[in-house]
This record gives C-alpha cells, sequence and structure tokens, in this order.
C-alpha cells in the first residue's frame, strides 16, 4: 500500500483585520490627544474654577513670564516698558473691532508687570481685558 502525503495549504496571514485594530488605536489616539496653545515664553499659568474658555476671533494675547518678559501674540518685546507694550498693543488692535485682551501671566509673575499690561491696554483705549488661567486638578 501506497501511502502518500497530503501537501498542506499554504499558512496565510490576513492582514486585514490588523489593519482594522491599528487605524481604531489611531483614531482612539488622535481623539484623546489635548492640543494646547504654546507660547513663545514658558508659562505657569494660575489655578482658577473657571467657566470653559470661550474662543474669541478678535482677541490679543499678551503672555507676562515670571521674569518679566512680554510678548503680544507670540510675538517677543526686545523691552518690558509702556511705551513698547503700548505700540504692540495698538499695532496688534489695528483693523480690528472690539478687541478682547487676555492677560496671561505666569502664577510667578510679579503685580506689577500685569498691572504694567493692563495701564498699557487703558492707554490705547482697549477696554476688554480677560486673564487666561488653568483649571484645577480634580481629586
Amino acid at each position: 500500500m501506497k501511502f502518500q502525503r497530503r501537501a498542506s495549504p499554504e499558512p496565510e496571514i490576513n492582514l486585514i483585520p490588523f489593519i482594522d485594530v491599528l487605524l481604531v488605536v489611531l483614531i482612539f489616539l488622535m481623539l484623546s490627544t489635548t492640543y494646547s496653545k504654546l507660547t513663545e515664553m514658558a508659562l505657569t499659568l494660575p489655578e482658577a474654577d473657571a467657566a470653559e474658555a470661550q474662543a474669541h476671533p478678535q482677541e490679543i494675547v499678551v503672555a507676562v513670564a515670571a521674569d518679566g518678559r512680554l510678548s503680544v501674540n507670540r510675538q517677543v518685546l526686545a523691552q518690558a516698558d509702556l511705551q513698547t507694550l503700548s505700540q504692540a498693543l495698538a499695532a496688534a488692535a489695528s483693523g480690528v473691532s472690539q478687541p478682547m485682551v487676555i492677560i496671561s501671566a505666569d502664577a510667578q509673575a510679579s503685580h506689577q508687570s500685569v498691572m504694567l499690561v493692563m495701564e498699557a491696554a487703558r492707554r490705547t483705549g482697549l477696554g476688554q481685558l480677560s486673564f487666561a488661567a488653568q483649571s484645577r486638578a480634580r481629586d
């Protein structure tokens, strides 16, 4: 009696379920990633229990670093004095109706630096001011 071996079928690796799983993981990571606004200066914002941040299309963001450096709409100012800041705010507000100044001050920034920004906004005629803060971590 002659026994013949059957030819075993070639094993197949089906890549379609693997690709499906990778796409689901990729979509999950894209949706769960938080995006934040980055400024030119590293700031640690003070914490506050505040309402959800609202997007204002006509906002001017003034960042105040802990060492007193200032930036207007991510443009670092050469000098942190009232005249330079007033000129930068006036340039940023030109052509914009009802701009809002968002003061994004570091938690360690001096009170004088924040008051300088407020005074420059007043001199420029910008009456709408707001402060940026980060939410407190919930325990």
